[in-house]
C-alpha cells in the first residue's frame, strides 16, 4: 500500500520528467538526421594512424563544399561524416582531403532524398496513431467484465497516458543530447521508440491483469470500497516480476551501450531510458491512477445523496 498511499508524491516525480521533457522537446527540438531531413552519410576508416577528429574537420572545411557537416567518431580508427547532400566528385574530394596525413578507406557512403525522409515520418505517426486506438480498443474489451468501480475503457486511457509519459521521456532525453552533444535521431530511433511502447503497455497490462484478477475474487457491490486495496495487492504481487524483468533488461542494454558499435550505441541509450521510465510508470503512476480516477468517480454521488437528504426536509 505504500505506493497508494503516497501515489501524489509519485505523480509529482512523473510530472516532473513529463515536464523537463517537453521543455528539452518545446526549446530545442529533436535533431533529425539524413534518414528524415535527407543527405549523406561517408563512414571511413583509417588503416594505421588515426587523425585527429580536430584535423579532420578542418581538412574538409578546407574544400569550402558549401555544406553543413558533422564528424562522429566511431569504433577505435574511424569516423562518421554526415552531411547535407553531396555528389561522389564531393565524396571523392573529402576522401583525398581526409588521407593526406594517413590513408584511409571507404567503409559506406548513403544518400537519402528528402522525399524518402517526409515519408518515413508520415509513417511513424501513422504507426503510432494505429498503435494508440488499438491498445485502448484491446484494453477495454479485455476488462469488460470489472467495469466497476472503474470503467473498462479507463483501464486503456490510463495505459495510453503511462505509454505518452515513457515516450516522452526518451525523446526529451534525445532533445537535450541533440542540442548540447549533435545526437542526431534516426530510424532505430523509432524503432527504439515502438519497442518502448510494446514494453511499457506489456509492463501496465500485467499489473491490470492481476488488478483484475483480484477484482473478480470480490463481490461487484463489494468492489468499490475494497478497490484501494485491491490495487496494493496486485502491485505488491508483481514488484519482484516487475523489477526483475526490467533489470535483466537493462544489464544487456547497457553492455550494448557500452561496448557496442556506434550504430547501436543511441539505439540502446533510447532503449534503457524507455525501459527505465515504463517500469517506473506501470507501477508508480498507472495503477494508482486508476485509484484516483475511482474517487473522481465516487464523489459526484455523495454530493447527490447530500442534495436529497436537504430536499427531503
Amino acid at each position: 500500500m505504500f505506493v497508494i498511499n503516497h501515489r501524489k508524491i509519485f505523480y509529482g516525480i512523473s510530472v516532473v520528467m513529463v515536464a523537463i521533457s517537453l521543455f528539452s522537446i518545446l526549446n530545442w527540438g529533436v535533431k533529425f538526421g539524413i534518414d528524415f531531413v535527407g543527405g549523406s552519410i561517408l563512414e571511413v576508416e583509417y588503416t594505421e594512424t588515426k587523425t585527429q577528429k580536430d584535423t579532420v574537420i578542418d581538412d574538409i572545411n578546407s574544400l569550402s563544399l558549401d555544406k553543413e557537416f558533422s564528424v562522429r567518431e566511431t569504433g577505435e580508427s574511424g569516423y562518421i561524416i554526415r552531411s547535407t547532400t553531396i555528389t561522389d566528385s564531393e565524396k571523392n574530394q573529402i576522401l583525398s582531403a581526409i588521407s593526406e596525413q594517413n590513408i584511409v578507406e571507404e567503409v559506406r557512403f548513403n544518400t537519402v532524398g528528402p522525399t524518402l525522409g517526409r515519408e518515413l515520418v508520415s509513417k511513424g505517426i501513422m504507426a503510432f496513431a494505429v498503435i494508440v486506438i488499438s491498445i485502448i480498443l484491446f484494453v477495454a474489451y479485455t476488462f469488460r467484465q470489472v467495469s466497476k468501480p472503474v470503467s473498462s475503457w479507463k483501464y486503456g486511457f490510463v495505459a495510453i497516458i503511462a505509454f505518452v509519459h515513457d515516450v516522452l521521456v526518451p525523446v526529451g532525453l534525445f532533445a537535450f543530447l541533440g542540442q548540447f552533444y549533435g545526437v542526431e535521431v534516426d530510424t532505430l530511433f523509432i524503432v527504439a521508440i515502438l519497442v518502448v511502447l510494446g514494453y511499457s503497455i506489456n509492463d501496465t497490462i500485467v499489473v491490470f491483469d492481476r488488478i483484475r484478477d483480484n477484482l473478480k475474487k470480490v463481490k461487484e457491490s463489494k468492489r468499490k470500497d475494497k478497490f484501494e486495496k485491491i490495487v496494493g495487492k496486485s502491485l505488491k504481487q508483481v514488484y519482484a516480476r516487475s523489477l526483475n524483468t526490467s533489470i535483466t533488461t537493462l544489464i544487456a542494454l547497457t553492455a550494448i551501450f557500452i561496448w557496442g558499435g556506434e550504430s547501436t550505441k543511441w539505439f540502446s541509450l533510447a532503449l534503457i531510458t524507455g525501459v527505465i521510465a515504463g517500469t517506473y510508470s506501470s507501477i508508480f503512476f498507472a495503477s494508482p491512477m486508476l485509484v484516483t480516477l475511482s474517487k473522481i468517480k465516487s464523489r459526484p454521488k455523495k454530493v447527490e445523496k447530500i442534495e436529497d437528504v436537504e430536499s427531503t426536509q
